[in-house]
């Protein structure tokens, strides 16, 4: 092989983490172009996990460049709802067989080679009027360099709420919201100011005050977009959803 190709090879085995996968992009910023990139695959010296989507040999992919990398495809895309609540020691059980929430704002499908290793469900929603690129209170979990979007716990038991009556049990999201007494305040309510859907604005102070909460208290319902006076009502395999304004 020659020295350039080996020097190329080279860098593609001491400049990235383990575990990272790598679209094409990648490879040619890397100087290895389409055709040598297959060579390489011929040679054992890469694998193919999709078109444009590789990773080294014998690795196992690990989840958080795996998502980095899905956040350049999937615009807005984020760990949300309950799995940033769990990502934060926020939960009311230990599921078996957790699934991933991501979140995001275009119509997409999660590539099979991610999901066969990381189950996952993906959420199209823009729940809240926030600019292009620029997430409300979502950033790199724990502020680690090369780590994934997360969406901060008030963000993501707001998420959590939205999905009530839809594809959420209300106990369930009661149970998870009686663990974030943590939470604060300025930054719940700044969200909640900037939420699209009233059920979801209701519901959080109707769950807050039935709690006891203590982020409650330092809520006024006055600034909130909680709609007309007249009740909210939905009906769900919970049964009967009433929400006052």
């Amino acid at each position: 092989m020659a020295t350039t190709n080996r020097s190329k090879l080279n860098s593609l085995y001491t400049k990235l983490a383990p575990g990272t996968p790598l679209t094409s992009e990648d490879l040619a910023a890397l100087g290895i172009s389409a055709d040598l990139a297959v060579y390489y695959v011929r040679a054992g010296w890469l694998s193919r996990l999709a078109r444009g989507v590789y990773y080294r040999p014998n690795e196992t992919l690990a989840l958080h460049p795996s998502l980095v990398l899905l956040e350049r495809q999937i615009e807005g895309l984020h760990v949300g709802g309950k799995s940033a609540l769990d990502w934060y020691s926020v939960r009311h059980y230990l599921s078996q067989q957790p699934v991933l929430h991501l979140y995001g704002w275009a119509a997409a499908r999660l590539p099979g080679w991610f999901t066969e290793l990381f189950p996952a469900e993906y959420h199209r929603k823009r729940l809240f009027e926030e600019p292009r690129g620029a997430l409300l209170h979502t950033g790199p979990f724990e502020k680690r360099n090369g780590a994934p979007q997360v969406a901060a716990p008030e963000r993501a038991l707001l998420e959590v709420l939205s999905e009530v009556g839809v594809r959420q049990s209300l106990q369930e999201a009661r149970e998870l919201t009686e663990g974030t007494y943590s939470l604060r305040a300025d930054v719940l309510c700044e969200l909640l100011q900037r939420f699209t859907s009233v059920k979801t604005v209701r519901l959080c102070l109707q769950l807050g005050k039935e709690l006891s909460l203590p982020w409650m208290s330092k809520l006024d319902p006055a600034t909130l977009p909680t709609g007309s006076g007249r009740p909210w009502v939905s009906r769900s395999s919970d049964g009967l959803l009433v929400l006052k304004p």
